[in-house]
Parts: structure tokens; sequence; C-alpha cells
């Protein structure tokens, strides 16, 4: 089963991708988190066997925003070998060199339709967990 962390401030987006879980049937376990900062704090409260395999993570949000949330991942031993992928509706070219630079793993413009999404998201999960190799958890 795969361990999702969905950080996105968007209530809509968050339903939504909770709804391309569903019509995809990905043996998927997701968990949200509206902002930088309510994501940290959930992973420090998350024990090492249930950390995320993966975060997707917004680049606006309020309270902490991608550049400091990344920072904070990136320097925490426990969280730094998660793979962050940058889900977001910018495609400027001066937002993917900040995430690329913080530390993300991939950086993914949100697609316009249903479809799209879906599509993108079967590629994520296919290429995070059935093409690459990722540590164990400890």
């Amino acid at each position: 089963m795969i361990n999702i962390l969905m950080v996105d401030d968007d209530e809509d987006d968050r339903l939504l991708f909770e709804d391309v879980i569903k019509e995809t049937s990905l043996l998927c376990q997701l968990h949200n988190a509206v902002d930088g900062q309510d994501m940290f704090d959930k992973l420090q409260a998350t024990s090492n066997a249930e950390l995320p395999d993966l975060i997707l993570l917004d680049l606006n949000m309020p309270r902490m925003d991608v550049r400091e949330a990344l920072e904070k991942i990136k320097s925490d031993p426990r969280l730094r070998l998660i793979p962050v992928v940058i889900l977001t509706t910018s495609n400027a070219e001066t937002d993917i060199i900040k995430s690329y630079d913080c530390g993300a793993s991939s950086y993914i413009p949100k697609p316009v339709t249903f479809d799209e999404l879906t599509e993108k998201i079967i590629a994520l999960t296919d290429y995070w967990f059935d093409v690459v190799r990722l540590p164990d958890k400890k």
C-alpha cells in the first residue's frame, strides 16, 4: 500500500485528488495537510513506519511556503529521503528552479481536466513505486 501525503490549501484540489485515487483504484492511503506547517506538524507526530512514501506539495500555501517546507524536510534525517513532488498550477521558470534548488524531487504542473490529472497520477505512482528504487523505511 502506497502512503501519500498531499499538502494543498485548496480543499477542492484535495477532494479532486481523492476522486482520482478512487477512480484509478490505486492501492493508496491518502493523508492531507492544509499547508506546510500542518504538514510538518503531522510528520513530526508520525512514527517512522507510518511516514509517507511520497509527499505532494503545493507551491503557494499560507503559513509556510514551499521553500521553508522543503528546507525543513530536507534538514530532518527522518524525512529527507522522502520524495517530494511539487504539484502546482504554476508554470513559471523561476518557481521550477526555486523548487529544485530547495530539494524537490519533481515538479509537475497541475493538469486542467480530471482525465489529465488521472493520467499524471498514474504515471507519477508508476514512476515512484514501480520504476525507481527508494530506500527502505527505518
